[in-house]
């Protein structure tokens, strides 16, 4: 099969996947940055601000 043969019409079904339902993957990828991230800083004793919207 040649490199030029190839369309770019013709996705590979994860490339379609992602256009339709979001990329899952990458947001998880976030979110356990994120969780990773408020973890290290609560095991060193640093307190991290509220989220929560109704908090006083």
């Amino acid at each position: 099969m040649k490199p030029d043969s190839t369309r770019t019409e013709e996705l590979p079904i994860y490339e379609s996947l992602i256009r339709e339902r979001g990329d899952v993957v990458e947001e998880a990828r976030v979110v356990a940055e994120e969780t990773q991230h408020q973890m290290s800083l609560a095991l060193s004793g640093v307190a991290p601000a509220s989220q929560e919207t109704g908090a006083p």
